[in-house]
C-alpha cells in the first residue's frame, strides 16, 4: 500500500478527477451494463462542467459536502468521493472511485472514511449508497466496510 493524502479537491484538479471517473466506471461496469448504459454513466456523473461546477462549491451545503481527492506524494489523483446529507441524519455516497491498477490497496477505505466523517460532522446517523448493477463490482468493498441491503440499495448505521 502506498501512502496517499486525503483531502478536499480543488476547481485545478476536476479534469483529474472527471478523467479518473470515467476510467472507473469503464473499467467497473464494462461487460456488466450495456455499452450504452455504460457510456449514459459517464456522460452524466463525469462532464467535465459538472465536476468543475461540483468542485467548486465543496461543503457549500449539507445535501453536498463536496469532492475528496486522494493524492500520492507526487501529486498524482489516485481516488475521488463525493457525498452529502440530502436528508436529516442520511448521508449519502454519490461517488467513490480509485484508479483501476490502485484497486485494493487501501485508498477506497481511506476515501470512505475521510467522507464518513464530513458526513457525520453534518448530522448523519446513516449512510446510504446507491449502486448502477445488483452485480456491482464494488458491492464486496461495500460489505465489507458494512452496507447491508438487497439490490442496488445498501446502507449502514453510522
Amino acid at each position: 500500500m502506498h501512502a496517499v493524502e486525503v483531502r478536499s479537491a480543488v476547481l485545478a484538479e476536476a479534469p483529474a478527477v472527471s478523467r479518473l471517473l470515467a476510467a472507473a466506471i469503464r473499467e467497473s461496469y464494462t461487460g456488466i451494463l450495456e455499452k450504452d448504459a455504460v457510456e449514459r454513466l459517464v456522460s452524466v456523473h463525469c462532464s467535465l462542467p459538472r465536476i468543475s461546477a461540483e468542485t467548486g462549491v465543496p461543503g457549500g451545503a449539507p445535501s453536498w459536502l463536496g469532492w475528496l481527492v486522494a493524492v500520492e506524494a507526487g501529486g498524482q489523483i489516485v481516488g475521488a468521493a463525493a457525498g452529502g446529507v440530502p436528508a436529516p441524519g442520511e448521508g449519502e455516497l454519490y461517488a467513490l472511485c480509485t484508479l483501476p491498477k490502485r484497486r485494493r490497496d487501501g485508498i477506497g477505505s481511506a476515501l470512505l472514511s475521510a467522507l464518513t466523517e464530513r458526513m457525520r460532522r453534518h448530522g448523519a446517523r446513516r449512510q446510504s449508497v446507491s449502486l448502477p448493477s445488483a452485480d456491482d463490482p464494488s458491492l464486496p468493498f461495500c460489505t465489507a466496510h458494512g452496507f447491508t441491503g438487497a439490490g442496488r440499495r445498501l446502507s449502514r448505521a453510522l
